[in-house]
């Protein structure tokens, strides 16, 4: 368990990740049909998600760099506020335009949330104590990812569309409000010019380690967006209705919220590289697998299989960037896990919605798990066999 000291603080950071996640997503489903009474069709909601998450991608290592310079609750409380300002702003919305336009600031919002929380996390976290503290705080973001599109939903049918979007903006408000006093405060940061910053930037990647963890964020990342993104359409082809569809995905999502926990107590007694190596092996063969079963009971056994590989994979990346990674630019390596992980899914989604339609969902599968490989043969190539910042720095200076 986190020590005593840490407790505190640490529940804290969970618990303001759950409520701001859970606030924010439950516009998800809320989305589509929304967009489709202003007379959105599907190319125009694809087209308002990809604003949202291209938006992300690219603002992450920009959010991550203010909160090294700035400390991390100046860009927290404003990732807070702005995905609170875009929820409504989307009540008054006249036509799909508009909402792409809103879910920039969506976008923009978790972009400068996600970085400084995940900073926070190592910041207030002995090392030694990583593994289970990033165990425990993403188990209560993806649990929250899971309640809010199930509650959206509910409320949808309960409250109406457009009133889901003011439900959503008043309780991220409630939560910047509580955050104010409540967030830990960071350590001390140095004041760093804009050039000081991009070299900052260039010095972590050119550490082979960060870029072997970032490598494994899109290439896992990739895999899981064309799971999400094709797997309704591929159980459609083999004669399973939506509700087979959704048993499938609640099998990985419930396989990863568990695995999270236990995995990050497991990581801070192993070797986290091999860690995120078995994550990825997974994430391969349940991803190729899932093209070649026609069955429903092979498809949730990869399902499950794909929830383990999640699990293993981003708790042990998200603690090894933290070891890896010196305090004062923490924040920037954070934004830059985030960025790989929007742009990932994204190219997931797009570039092989563009593949799998000439060569068909068991080779697009394939292909999927085929590029999840080589991520892991780059990654064990990359990672080497000891830690660059082990060898570089004591243990008060990677804490």
């Amino acid at each position: 368990m986190v020590p005593e000291r840490a407790s505190g603080p640490f529940l804290i950071l969970c618990l303001i990740g759950f409520a701001t996640f859970f606030s924010s997503y439950l516009r998800i489903p809320v989305l589509p049909l929304f967009a489709a009474t202003l007379g959105a069709g599907p190319a125009q909601v694809g087209m308002i998600n990809g604003t949202f998450m291209v938006t992300a991608g690219l603002l992450s290592i920009p959010a991550g760099l203010i909160a090294d310079r700035t400390g991390r609750k100046i860009p927290v409380l404003a990732g807070i506020t702005v995905t609170a300002l875009s929820s409504l702003l989307i009540t008054q919305c006249q036509h799909p335009g508009q909402m792409a336009a809103a879910y920039v600031l969506f976008g923009a919002g978790l972009a400068a949330f996600a970085p400084g929380m995940l900073s926070l996390v190592a910041d207030v976290v002995p090392p030694d104590r990583l593994g289970q503290a990033y165990g425990w705080y993403t188990t209560a973001v993806y649990i929250a990812m899971t309640l809010g599109p199930a509650c959206g939903g509910f409320l949808a049918k309960s409250l109406g569309l457009r009133q889901v979007f003011f439900v959503s903006a008043a309780l991220l408000g409630v939560v910047a409000l509580l955050a104010i006093p409540l967030l830990p405060t960071s350590p001390p940061r140095h004041k760093t010019d804009f050039r000081a910053a991009l070299a900052g930037c260039a010095d972590l990647m050119r550490s082979r380690q960060l870029l072997a963890c970032f490598l494994a964020t899109a290439g896992s990342c990739i895999a899981f967006g064309v799971f999400l993104t094709f797997l309704p359409l591929y159980a459609a082809s083999l004669g399973f209705d939506p509700a087979h569809a959704g048993l499938i995905f609640a099998a990985q999502a419930m396989t990863n919220v568990v695995g999270r926990v236990p995995i990050g107590m497991a990581i801070d007694r192993r070797d986290r590289r091999w860690i995120v190596a078995s994550g990825l092996f997974c994430l391969a063969l349940a991803v190729a697998g899932i093209g070649q079963a026609v069955r429903f009971e092979l498809l949730i056994i990869c399902s499950v299989l794909l929830g383990c590989g999640m699990a293993l994979t981003f708790t042990a990346i998200g603690a090894l960037i933290a070891e890896l990674t010196p305090i004062v630019q923490r924040g920037l390596a954070m934004g830059i896990y985030n960025s790989c992980i929007y742009l990932g899914m994204m190219a997931g989604s797009t570039l092989f919605g563009m593949v799998l339609h000439r060569i068909g969902y068991p080779f697009g599968f394939g292909l999927a798990g085929a590029v999840t490989l080589a991520t892991l043969l780059l990654f064990i190539v990359l990672i080497g066999r000891k830690s660059e910042r082990q060898l570089t720095l004591g243990p008060k200076e990677r804490g």
